[in-house]
């Protein structure tokens, strides 16, 4: 009997703690954006605005770079001014642009690549109005790769600049 009762008061335990919503902010950075304009639902079914889910949802948070280029291409440029657009809308709003790289070359190289994407990130960026303070970079190389696996399309989703809402 008592251990029936133990028992279900674990479980209830247990549902409470699955229930109750996530407040501490933290975001992933994850996602490639949807580009459009629309409501995003998180676990509390709302994303709030100026986060770092809004930027994932209606904006993006991510381009892309070809192999050994640190030069923004034409057709990423557009998510880079939806990101310049949406930092105008929130001027509390802070970012750092994250440098990344694919796992082919040294550490070296690729931490150096990866801080040339940020920071070519970060110029389009200022470029589009927005505040040189409000934007830092830093670079991972090739520690913090989006996708597993050595082959071309994981090797693509690496080669990347991630804003990131701090």
């Amino acid at each position: 009997m008592q251990t029936k009762l133990l028992g279900a008061l674990a479980a209830v335990a247990l549902l409470a703690a699955c229930a109750s919503e996530d407040t501490s902010g933290a975001a992933t950075g994850a996602g490639a954006g949807a580009g459009g304009l629309g409501a995003g639902a998180g676990m509390s079914g709302a994303i709030r605005p100026g986060s770092q889910e809004d930027l994932v949802a209606n904006v993006g948070d991510r381009v892309f770079f070809a192999t050994d280029s640190s030069s923004v291409g034409a057709d990423q440029r557009p998510t880079l001014e939806r990101q310049a657009a949406w930092l105008a809308q929130y001027p509390q709003a802070q970012v750092t642009v994250e440098g990344h790289a694919d796992e082919r070359g040294t550490r070296e190289y690729n931490l150096a690549l990866g801080q040339r994407r940020a920071n070519a990130a970060r110029d389009v960026l200022v470029a589009q109005g927005v505040a040189g303070g409000r934007v830092s970079t830093i670079s991972y190389g090739k520690d913090r790769p989006a996708a597993l696996g050595s082959s071309a399309d994981a090797w693509a989703q690496n080669r990347r600049a991630v804003t990131v809402v701090r």
